[in-house]
């Protein structure tokens, strides 16, 4: 049976062209870790929120092997890691030289069987068996809604200038940016920088409008 790849399956969602497009996101599921601060920092707090993220997810994936296999599981591939950006200052929006000013929701959706009881459950496994204190994250169904979004292939430090081609087409559809407190900047990594060509990196970036 083939595995379910949410990228895959979803392309309108993770495997947008470099084309600004429309696109109203459904209803999914998360883990979240929200934080602060660069994320480029050795062991700080937003690389630990990430392993914990995937030491989460993983473990729910694993989870087929044992007695706690959840009911509706089926098989398939980890959704690619997430992440909702701000900075406090509001003037100031999101700037990317500032990156020790930032906050963000760092997170990895999961498939339609989890619930929070098998979030509940991943937690005191991940506890038991790595030591990682679960405590910063949370199981969470959240709809993002309408936003314009697109593929930005390149380094983090060039984003700018796909964000005003975004910004371009928002204003060409007649929509407003609806970034604010509860609608955020965000980013969908599927590329690994640490395992590929920086100048081929690819990320979606999605903004929320009206």
């Amino acid at each position: 049976m083939e595995k379910m790849d949410y990228k895959k399956q979803y392309k309108d969602m993770y495997l947008p062209k470099t084309d600004p497009m429309t696109i109203d996101v459904p209803s999914m599921n998360f883990i979240m870790v929200t934080g602060k601060g660069n994320p480029n920092e050795e062991n700080g707090e937003y690389s630990k929120a990430v392993e914990l993220l995937y030491a989460l997810s993983f473990t729910i994936k694993m989870s087929k092997q044992g007695k706690a296999k959840p009911p509706g599981y089926f098989e398939y591939v980890v959704p690619p890691l997430e992440g909702l950006w701000w900075t406090e200052d509001k003037k100031e929006r999101f700037r990317y030289p500032d990156k020790d000013k930032f906050c963000w929701i760092s997170m990895i959706r999961q498939p339609e069987f989890v619930t929070r009881d098998i979030f509940l459950w991943a937690c005191d496994e991940v506890m038991r068996k790595k030591q990682l204190d679960t405590g910063a994250a949370r199981f969470e169904t959240w709809k993002e809604g309408l936003c314009v979004q697109c593929m930005h292939i390149g380094p983090f430090d060039e984003e700018p200038e796909t964000i005003l081609k975004l910004e371009q087409y928002i204003l060409s559809q007649n929509l407003k940016n609806d970034i604010n407190d509860n609608r955020r900047h965000h980013e969908i990594y599927l590329s690994d920088p640490r395992k590929c060509n920086i100048a081929r990196m690819k990320t979606v970036i999605r903004i929320p409008v009206r």
